[in-house]
């Protein structure tokens, strides 16, 4: 397996640069002399860098795809202030020569730390069906083990490995809290709905280099395909209500909110619009806290967000 002696973050300006990184963007261009050249965006765990290939550009362009980890031999440059990779060698490295946690940014928190904790909250189910339903879904270690790794998304919010069991354990605290602000409200059902509402992602996305969507994911979605793997898992149960069932399903079902953003229903219970603006919350928190870490440090505002539509403030 290729050992990583320096990420991108570390690199400086002059250094000569012999080291793998995946490539998230591959494009062919031309110069303004009339030259092809390839323009690369590379990643590790630390962050990205560009890339250019001046020579030998076609037959390098041919070695390797977007997605792929490469072995580059390259000297670091300054250009407009900004570090960039001038590259004279590529080689492609087999899957099995390569730790994805490299070039995948991760989650900060202790992995194993959280999964022990969010199976603590299955353990305070009560209702035995649901119980039982949580204990049959996390005792698959295929399950468990891509629910530790997988993302929450590919770019919103908690998109790196680990992203998904932070974000399910994170939702799952706020309802707890909800659930005994409120009172009269069924915890049992609130806690497994908040647990399982993204259970579908472990399928909707590939992250074995780069987060990207499955086929699965892209037509079907993390919705529709996680409901389906509870549904599953409730034929197993011997006598499972089928009014829990169906309450259960629409949590799932509803967790988005609107139609607009892929909910097939609008909440219609109580429990769905917890879990509903629980998840939303998580989300949105999270995102503006990882946009502001991204951003220029020399501004109070960070640049305008596309997706939210709006610019942030970061505090002086």
């Amino acid at each position: 397996m290729n050992t990583k002696s320096i990420y991108i973050k570390d690199i400086r300006p002059g250094e000569r640069v012999s080291e793998s990184f995946l490539v998230t963007e591959k494009n062919l261009a031309v110069s303004q002399k009339g030259n092809p050249y390839l323009s690369l965006r590379l990643r590790d765990k630390t962050g990205d860098v560009d890339g250019r290939v001046w020579d030998n550009v076609d037959e390098m362009n041919r070695t390797f795809q977007k997605g792929d980890v490469i072995y580059i031999h390259s000297r670091a440059i300054s250009f407009r202030n900004v570090i960039q990779l001038s590259i004279s060698e590529i080689q492609t490295l087999e899957e099995t020569e390569i730790d994805p946690a490299d070039y995948s940014p991760a989650s900060k928190l202790d992995t194993a730390k959280m999964y022990d904790a969010l199976i603590g909250f299955t353990e305070t189910v009560g209702n035995p069906y649901l119980k039982s339903l949580l204990n049959l879904i996390f005792s698959d270690e295929k399950t468990a083990e891509a629910f530790r790794t997988a993302p929450a998304a590919k770019g919103f919010h908690h998109s790196y490995i680990g992203g998904l069991l932070e974000h399910t354990l994170s939702v799952t605290h706020l309802i707890d809290h909800v659930a005994v602000h409120y009172g009269n409200v069924d915890r049992d059902l609130l806690i497994t709905g908040g647990i399982l509402h993204d259970i579908g992602k472990i399928e909707e996305f590939s992250y074995r280099t780069m987060i990207d969507y499955t086929d699965e994911g892209r037509l079907i979605g993390h919705i529709v395909m996680g409901l389906e793997m509870v549904d599953k898992k409730i034929d197993e149960i011997e006598g499972f209500p089928q009014d829990l069932a169906l309450e259960l399903r629409h949590i799932l079902l509803s967790h988005h909110g609107v139609l607009e953003y892929g909910s097939p229903k609008r909440p219609k219970t109580v429990e769905a619009v917890i879990v509903n603006y629980m998840d939303d919350l998580d989300a949105k928190i999270n995102a503006f806290r990882e946009y502001i870490a991204d951003s220029d440090e020399d501004s109070n505002w960070t640049p305008f967000h596309r997706l939210l539509e709006r610019f942030i403030y970061k505090g002086r």
